[in-house]
Parts: structure tokens; C-alpha cells; sequence
């Protein structure tokens, strides 16, 4: 199993700003340069500490909220792509579904896998509803954007016989030919988020990463979905655990007591990342007609479920509602392992775990202390972990 640490970068001391919201609408005012220069080496500075301690690194972007600066992902993959020497890179989510110009995205991804010596792999993720206002794009129409975007950048990463034409339904390009190309060869490994059975059925039949943040019990519906829509494409093969990704927050330390209340602080992301302006939350076009009945109805996505189905809040719940519904993975490294190995077998086999080891108000000494008791006590242990084997996954 690999462990990529994750981190929004962001910026607390402007959650309690007076102006209420804290994505879309919150002015520029609240935010004191000095100090996100100083957090930005701060993260930065724990992304190395990461590397040095054998885990991979996780990156996203989010536009015009306090929870997440790092609003140009490409320029925080060109930092670590120098400074970093072994970790997989991975942005996830890079939102190719509101960005207007596949080819720059193709140059600046193939110019990191380059840097980073093939370091890097590539998270495409279609953007969440409330940042295409920022972003200035048409919800309308995402997902068929989504992958002619997706299957451009394939084509412009692994066609090396000089310029090709590409006329699309939504982008046109008379000449594409970019330097330089990928280090990985076709092209850099693809992922993408889903809660979405049908999307991760469609993910399956590319064979590309699947990703579920914070899914808790709903996760094994989407992970089979997935093998399904594999299995369509791959002769009936089942794909191997390294297809399967999963993000939970995480706080772990040698004492019980201490662990819970760094969970506390890591769980300040869930507490503030759902506190959007409103007429942004649900842009017209955005959802599948489905989805859109199922919010009218009352479906509030910040719900999860723990394994007996109780139901779940995530912007009020407790550390331990939070560990029941695997949202968190928190406690003593024996204990963290423990829910780590039995939320595997639960999704049938997972290779890939996301971890946001630093969050909300938690402070550098303990991320410092997290990262570096993960990477000891917990990482060697999930590496000799034996996974489900196929034959239990179809039985379970």
C-alpha cells in the first residue's frame, strides 16, 4: 500500500471573518500576504519532511475560499517536482472540467513529469460546483468537457510524429505538438474522483485510478461499480488493489488522548470546507438530473454513514462518529492500522491511501509528530499487509 499525505494549505486565521462565507465571496482583505508566504513554506516544508520519511505527496486547487490557497496546483508541483527526490506526485484534483485550455494543461503536466524524473501522476477531476463562477466556465455540459479534455491530453501526450489537428465538440486546435513530452511513458498515470456509480463504472472501463474521498460505507458500491465497468473492457480480469484510492482525514500519536484531540483540530476542514456562499452551491447544469432531485428532495451531500448505517453529519460530527464513518482514521498507530486494514477489507482491496495529515488548526510540531509516526509505526506495517484476495471480493 502507498500513503500520500495531503494538505489544502489553508488559511484559519481568516475562518472567522465577519463576512460569514469562507468560499466564492469572502474578500482578498482577510488574507495577510506575509502570512501565507510564511504558511506556504510551512506546508511546503512538512511535503519535504514527507518525502524524506518514504510517504508520496497529494496536492488539489481550489479558487476564492480561505480554506485552500493553493489556487495554481502547477506552481506548488513545480516547487516540490524540484525539491522532493522519491515521492509519487499526485494532484488530485486538477479540474480540467472548467479549465479552458486543454493543451496548456498537457504542457504544464508533461513539464512536471519531466522534472520530477516521472514522478508524477495525474488526478482529473471535473471541478466543484461552486468555483465554475470563479473559474468563469458553463456548468452546463461538464462531463462531455470533462473527457474530450481528458482524452485530448492522452492524444497530446503520447502522439510524437509532429503536429496533429484536433476539432472536438468543445475545443479545436490546429496544431498540437508539445515540448517536451512526458517522462512516463505513454503518459503519466491517470486517477479520478467519483461518488458516483455510474462515473465509476465509466473510470473502470479506462482503467484509471478511482479515487472516493470520504465516502466511509458507501465506498464498497463504488469500488464494485468500478470492477464492473473493469471487468467489461479487461476480458472479465478484476483490477488489482493499486486501482483503488481512498482519502480520510488522519491524527495519530502515542497517546489515546493526544491523538483525539489533534483529531480534533484536523477535523476543522469538514467543520468550515461546506461553508459556501449559497447561490453558488448548486449552478444550473452542474448535476445530473438525478442528482439534482435527489438535493431538492433533501439529500445533503455533507452526510455519510457509519458500517451500521447510522447517519453522519460531517460538518458537526465528533472525532469518534468521524473514526465510525471513516472519515478519520485516528488513535495510537496500532489503532490507526487496525481501522486502516479493516476498512480494506471491507472495500474488498485498496492500494492506494490519501491521507490529510494536516488540516484545519492543526499546528506544525504535531503534524511533524503525525507524519513521522504514520511513516514509522504505521506505512511498514500496511506494506507487508496481504490484501483481499479476488476470490473473497466476489464471495463478500
Amino acid at each position: 500500500m502507498r500513503i500520500y499525505h495531503f494538505s489544502e494549505h489553508p488559511y484559519p486565521s481568516a475562518w472567522n471573518d465577519p463576512h460569514g462565507y469562507l468560499r466564492v465571496n469572502l474578500p482578498n482583505r482577510a488574507i495577510d500576504p506575509k502570512n501565507a508566504a510564511d504558511l506556504f513554506h510551512r506546508y511546503y516544508d512538512e511535503y519535504l519532511l514527507a518525502d524524506e520519511l518514504g510517504l508520496d505527496l497529494m496536492l488539489n486547487e481550489h479558487h476564492q475560499t480561505a480554506t485552500c490557497m493553493n489556487a495554481a496546483s502547477i506552481v506548488s508541483l513545480s516547487v516540490l517536482a524540484r525539491n522532493t527526490k522519491r515521492a509519487r506526485l499526485l494532484i488530485l484534483g486538477y479540474p480540467i472540467g472548467h479549465r479552458p485550455d486543454p493543451l496548456r494543461a498537457a504542457e504544464e503536466l508533461a513539464t512536471i513529469d519531466v522534472i520530477s524524473h516521472g514522478r508524477l501522476d495525474m488526478g482529473f477531476v471535473k471541478g466543484v460546483p461552486y468555483e465554475f463562477a470563479a473559474s468563469n466556465a458553463n456548468p452546463v455540459g461538464v462531463m462531455e468537457r470533462f473527457w474530450e479534455a481528458h482524452d485530448f491530453i492522452i492524444k497530446a501526450m503520447t502522439t510524437h510524429s509532429g503536429p496533429f489537428n484536433w476539432e472536438g465538440e468543445h475545443f479545436h486546435y490546429r496544431q498540437v505538438n508539445i515540448w517536451p513530452r512526458p517522462w512516463q511513458q505513454p503518459h503519466p498515470p491517470v486517477w479520478s474522483t467519483t461518488a458516483s456509480k455510474s462515473n465509476a463504472r465509466a473510470l473502470g472501463e479506462r482503467g484509471a485510478v478511482i479515487a472516493v474521498l470520504g465516502s466511509g460505507y458507501n465506498t464498497r458500491a463504488l469500488y464494485d461499480a468500478y470492477r464492473e465497468g473493469y471487468a467489461s473492457t479487461h476480458n472479465g480480469a478484476q483490477p488489482n488493489p493499486d486501482r483503488f484510492a481512498y482519502l480520510a482525514l488522519f491524527a495519530t500519536a502515542r497517546d489515546e488522548a493526544e491523538a483525539r484531540r489533534r483529531g480534533e483540530l484536523v477535523a476543522g476542514y469538514l467543520r468550515t470546507g461546506a461553508n459556501v456562499y449559497p447561490p453558488f452551491k448548486n449552478p444550473p447544469g452542474y448535476f445530473s438530473a438525478d442528482d439534482a432531485a435527489k438535493l431538492m428532495r433533501g439529500f445533503v451531500p455533507e452526510r455519510s454513514f457509519t458500517k451500521d448505517r447510522r447517519v453522519i453529519d460531517m460538518r458537526t460530527a465528533g472525532v469518534q462518529e468521524l473514526i465510525d464513518a471513516v472519515l478519520m482514521v485516528c488513535g495510537t498507530p496500532d489503532q490507526c492500522y487496525r481501522q486502516i486494514t479493516d476498512f480494506v477489507e471491507y472495500t474488498g482491496g485498496m492500494g492506494n491511501l490519501l491521507v490529510m495529515a494536516q488540516a484545519g488548526l492543526l499546528d506544525h510540531k504535531d503534524t511533524v509528530d503525525s507524519l513521522t509516526l504514520l511513516a514509522k509505526e504505521i506505512l511498514p506495517r500496511l506494506k507487508d499487509y496481504k490484501q483481499p484476495r479476488l476470490a473473497q471480493i466476489a464471495a463478500a
